[in-house]
């Protein structure tokens, strides 16, 4: 369905909706109060549509102030803009001006991704706008489809996107409901039936009247699906939690200096308070927002060049952390396009000259899916038609009488009760034929029979077996997701038949459970169910979303793939909607990632390049929770044992300077691709940054030692010392985070972070050794502290190794 959206004004629900729905089709007349020779008049028609509001689905939007204060609001905002309050108290502007930079990075950084994402939204909107042929006033004109209303009468013809749920009153059609059911064969519509909006007319013409719009259709009852639901973010969990407990350390820290330096040592609360602060600036991640987000970003442009847009930033994320893939079969798994699957010849007649006599009962011109099929695999033979009548629901086959190799000869292919039917050599095929369709149908094909007449009367001479193939890739696609740990499992709406076919042929396996009997089980069983089975048919959009939900009660982080009106409730229920190329309006508004590419394979190369991005993610937090530990505890260490303050005020944001700044360019950094799902755990990364935290205080607390007892250096250029130290083995720290084996295996560092990390150790370096803003030490120090940081690395990265190992996370 190609569904417009508008925020202005939301539709009231249809009062006469379930009786239009039900009475007899020469009663709608007066029940809607129109006539379907007429129409509505233009004024009656406004009437309505003040009153029932557009034929579209109202859209949530936020103000753009409220937006732009969003990324204000949060933990992590607030954490930000507390160190941007305690550098203006403490009057350190350098660092306030700083910092504020990267509260305004990060907010800018989610605006532009996201107004992005929505003008690629908007345009894929408008390419899809629905116009509609309808009588007003007694004329047929061509309208929006937003400006329909109950009452209305409109023409549909094939290839017409049916606008709004309407009654037929004249005429039958066949309509394809794929983008509601999943059912991808067309589905015959009589006098009195209703078409639902987002089916698309395949064959035959109607008049019908408008019985629903907007939120009173088919969809729109799904769409309150939808708006019930909400999805936290995995990142925006791990990172409160991880954030809360470096505030956590920082204030027990901060607290204990305080009550020993002013209570018990009896110091200047003032100078006291001033350093403290300063050190619970230095301590709070302002960054960690940033470069996340630009992180994201840069993956988010990675995408689209592979034909991936994401329209939230957080579900690239997500996506790494999936571990169960649900698939929509029509027009994902497969192509939606019917194709012959096997021929079965009676009567002693080929294969070959089955398709060919079928070919003659078939008209390229009518853009029928069957005809298309049997035309795409056998050369149609040059014939003079002398009759031809195309199928219809009433007669249920074609027709055509041509002139071929010089005789007179009629030729009809349809359903294969019908065709038996008028066959004279009913009694002889009739259990042939009935063994055939039987089997077929196991298959998930769909029969039609052939019969010709050389004069004597039609002779049935083979069935065809018809099926939505899968498409060329998918089998390969789901292989190589399989592979990376994510299960696969199938949601479809067609029979168990059909989606076992499908699904064995493409990998996904043969375990097929219907929606029926999942809806009958107790929850327990439920929940056991689809863990169990591979795949689910016969499914209503409201079995898809329940699937989801109970997939993620087990613990699983789901992605779900679609393109229609059924799959959104799903799509916005998974923690990844994925909406497929070619997908309706809806579930493009619902999704998380729109593919512009049709198949699925695009998803395989999704899930690497998310997990590259999650794994640049890790690194950062691995690095940054190390350091400010690192930094906290060796502070609290020489202040409250041995008295003495390693570095000062000034280097302590020096320090997180020139920690901060080359750490954007981890975004582009070179990393391991997983074979395994991602999650956040958030107490491991934390125990593996406090050991190697502990690690980080040793070598310092040695260095401070060795600068004391062995070199006898003053107390100032002890602090250029530890500063030093603590700027070059931060970023080692970083070279050692990004890996999960040992440092000096692959996959090396991205050249940007490797320059990023030398250029500002150098320039630490350079003041440390000139004496810029802190004491000099000379050249001959600095070279001493980047040996001794050297030899630490090596000891840090054998504890990093053994501890993921132990943690099962070096993969």
């Amino acid at each position: 369905m190609k569904v417009l959206i508008h925020k202005d004004q939301p539709s009231l629900p249809h009062p006469n909706y379930e009786t239009a729905a039900s009475v007899p089709a020469k009663e709608i007349e007066s029940l809607l109060s129109t006539d379907i020779r007429v129409g509505l008049t233009s004024s009656e028609a406004e009437r309505r549509l003040k009153k029932y509001g557009y034929n579209a689905i109202p859209e949530k939007k936020k103000h753009l102030i409220l937006k732009i204060l969003s990324y204000f609001w949060g933990p992590i905002p607030w954490m930000i803009e507390l160190a941007l309050l305690l550098s203006f108290l403490v009057g350190d502007m350098v660092d306030f001006w700083i910092i504020l930079l990267l509260l305004l990075i990060n907010a800018v950084v989610e605006f532009w991704q996201e107004w992005k994402a929505e003008n690629v939204i908007g345009y894929l909107k408008k390419q899809m706008a629905v116009k509609s042929r309808v009588l007003r006033d007694g004329r047929w004109k061509v309208i929006d489809a937003r400006l329909l209303v109950p009452g209305d009468v409109i023409k549909l013809r094939p290839g017409d996107i049916v606008p709004a749920d309407s009654r037929i009153v004249e005429g039958e059609l066949e309509v394809d409901e794929s983008v509601l059911t999943g059912e991808s064969l067309p589905v015959p519509k009589q006098e009195g039936a209703i078409v639902y909006s987002g089916s698309t007319v395949r064959r035959g013409d109607a008049i019908a009247v408008v019985i629903g719009t907007g939120t009173s259709t088919y969809f729109g009852k799904s769409v309150q699906l939808v708006n019930e639901t909400e999805v936290q973010s995995e990142l925006q969990k791990a990172v409160i939690r991880m954030g809360n407990y470096l505030m956590f350390l920082a204030l027990l820290v901060i607290g204990i200096m305080i009550i020993v330096e002013t209570l018990i040592r009896g110091k200047d609360v003032l100078s006291v308070l001033k350093f403290s602060l300063v050190l619970a600036v230095a301590s709070i991640p302002a960054a960690l927002p940033a470069v996340l987000s630009i992180t994201m970003v840069v993956g988010a442009l990675e995408l689209a060049r592979r034909n991936a847009i994401v329209t939230k930033l957080v579900s690239i994320e997500e996506l790494a952390s999936v571990d169960v893939l649900c698939t929509d079969k029509t027009g994902t798994i497969t192509l939606n396009r019917i194709e012959v699957g096997d021929v079965y010849p009676i009567g002693g007649f080929s294969k070959e000259e089955v398709l060919i006599y079928a070919s003659l009962a078939s008209r390229e011109e009518d853009k029928d899916p069957i005809d298309d099929a049997i035309l795409s695999r056998v050369k149609k033979p040059k014939v003079t038609v002398l009759y031809y009548r195309p199928f219809s629901p009433e007669l249920k086959r074609t027709e055509a009488e041509v002139i071929w190799k010089g005789k007179k000869i009629r030729v009809t292919k349809g359903a294969p009760q019908v065709i038996l039917a008028i066959s004279r050599n009913k009694e002889d095929v009739e259990e042939d034929m009935r063994n055939v369709v039987d089997e077929f149908a196991e298959k998930g094909f769909r029969s039609i029979a052939v019969a010709v007449d050389f004069g004597e009367g039609y002779k049935l001479i083979g069935v065809i077996g018809l099926y939505d193939p899968p498409r060329p890739d998918a089998a390969q696609a789901v292989a190589s997701i399989k592979k990376m740990g994510v299960t696969v499992k199938m949601i479809t709406g067609d029979h168990s038949s059909v989606a076992r076919f499908i699904g064995k042929l493409v990998g996904i396996g043969e375990k097929v459970l219907s929606a029926a009997k999942l809806r009958k089980m107790h929850r327990h069983d439920m929940v056991k169910a689809v863990n169990e089975f591979d795949i689910f048919s016969e499914v209503l959009p409201d079995d898809k979303y329940r699937i989801v939900g109970l997939l993620q009660e087990t613990g699983h982080l789901v992605a779900m793939t679609g393109d229609g009106i059924n799959d959104v409730p799903a799509l916005k229920k998974s923690n990844c909607g994925i909406a497929v190329a070619g997908a309706t309006g809806a579930a493009i508004q619902a999704a998380s990632i729109v593919l512009l590419e049709p198949g699925i394979s695009v998803i395989s190369d999704a899930f690497r390049t998310a997990r590259r991005i999650f794994r640049r993610m890790e690194s950062y937090v691995i690095y940054r929770l190390t350091e400010t530990i690192r930094i906290l505890l060796f502070l609290a260490t020489s202040i409250l044992l041995f008295d003495f303050y390693p570095i000062n005020s000034t280097m302590v944001i020096l320090l997180a300077l020139l920690n901060d700044l080359p750490i954007l360019t981890i975004a582009f950094d070179n990393v391991s691709e997983s074979q395994r799902p991602l999650r956040w755990q958030p107490k491991r990364l934390v125990m593996l940054a406090t050991i190697l935290g502990v690690i980080g205080l040793i070598s310092s607390a040695l260095l401070l030692y060795i600068a004391f007892e062995v070199l006898h250096l003053p107390m100032e250029a002890i602090q250029t010392l530890i500063f030093l130290k603590l700027v070059v083995a931060g970023h080692f720290t970083l070279l050692i985070s990004r890996s999960r084996g040992y440092v000096w295996e692959r996959p090396y560092p991205d050249r940007r972070l490797l320059a990023a990390v030398l250029i500002t150790d150098m320039i630490g370096s350079i003041l440390a050794a000139m004496g810029v803003f802190v004491q000099p030490i000379g050249w001959l120090l600095v070279a001493f502290v980047w040996i001794y940081a050297a030899l630490w690395v090596l000891i840090n990265d054998l504890v990093k190794v053994k501890v993921l190992r132990s943690f099962g996370m070096d993969r």
